[in-house]
């Protein structure tokens, strides 16, 4: 869903420009001058939902960086109009529309918009508890809800290696027995939520599922430390190597060996930087830096001409 394209607004659009782009559509679109016009009703929707996200920064923010399928993947409905303004703009329309049997419409609103979820779903749905008298006029008929079964929430362990590339992972949910693909974004880190419509709770009475959320926890690595998009990797050089500089070999997360010159003089725990060899920074971009972080080895043990060596370089101020 190209939330740009529903505003008819560009991707640099200000926050006015994309207001202004809102009101219009839902003037255009709104149920009262569109009575009985599913497509206006769909389009309405989805004008709606267009500003609640790229009027907000923090979601425009995700949409733009992720993308509309990963978006919907990690928000869901009660996310996307959580804290949106929609309804200070539409009370200036009239909320209840004026032909919405009274203030039906209006008590479902305000009363959604309390519980974080769209405001419209008790009027789309057509009759989730806005609707009074078996009516809620302009033709809409009072009808039951069905209860949508529970959302479920598992951890899904992920891999460095799979942050670095992505993947797609099949996993069991024990709760209903189903089998579930999940797609795993490039860059993506712990704590982050995967959302799956429909993949939860079975409802009880016939209605939809609930969604299935998957909490990201990345596993640690034998070898690599993970800062951010940056990847820390320790390499282990011999006392001589950092006073002299040598030439070393570093693995990569992908299972490549890089050549990496050690200048002289280098201390302990040093950093190397290696661009563009860590992690990549969301779905789209760019990667962060492998660091090569140096040890350098101090011998338990040496023998009777090491020793000798060692103190005539001491004798000599190293």
């Amino acid at each position: 869903m190209d939330y740009y394209k529903i505003l008819s607004v560009n991707k640099n659009a200000t926050k006015d420009e994309i207001k202004k782009a809102y009101r219009k559509k839902a003037l255009k679109f709104h149920p009262d001058r569109n009575k009985g016009d599913k497509a206006a009703e769909e389009k309405f929707k989805k004008a709606n939902e267009a500003y609640a996200v790229l009027s907000d920064d923090e979601k425009r923010k995700q949409y733009d960086t992720y993308g509309s399928a990963d978006f919907h993947q990690r928000f869901s409905q009660e996310d996307i109009f959580r804290n949106s303004d929609i309804g200070s703009i539409l009370r200036e329309f009239g909320v209840n529309f004026g032909g919405m049997g009274g203030g039906g419409f209006k008590t479902s609103f305000h009363t959604s918009a309390r519980g974080g979820g769209s405001p419209f779903d008790a009027f789309f749905q057509q009759g989730g508890g806005g609707c009074r008298s078996g009516s809620c006029g302009g033709g809409f008929q009072q009808q039951r809800r069905p209860v949508k079964g529970n959302d479920l929430t598992m951890q899904l362990p992920v891999s460095l290696s799979e942050v670095l590339s992505g993947a797609e992972k099949i996993i069991s949910v024990s709760q209903t027995g189903n089998r579930v693909s999940v797609k795993i974004p490039p860059g993506i880190e712990s704590g982050k939520k995967l959302r799956i419509p429909g993949k939860g709770g079975n409802s009880p009475a016939g209605g939809p599922a609930g969604d299935l959320y998957l909490q990201v926890n990345v596993q640690p690595h034998t070898a690599f430390k993970r800062e951010g998009g940056n990847l820390v990797v320790e390499h282990q050089i011999p006392f001589s190597s950092a006073v002299l500089g040598a030439d070393i070999s570093v693995p990569t997360l992908g299972g490549k060996q890089l050549k990496v010159k050690v200048p002289a003089g280098i201390q302990e725990h040093g950093r190397l930087r290696l661009k563009g060899k860590g992690l990549p920074l969301g779905p789209h971009g760019p990667r962060g830096d492998l660091l090569v972080q140096i040890a350098i080895q101090v011998p338990k043990h040496i023998n009777t001409d090491q020793e000798e060596l060692i103190k005539k370089l001491r004798d000599a101020g190293l």
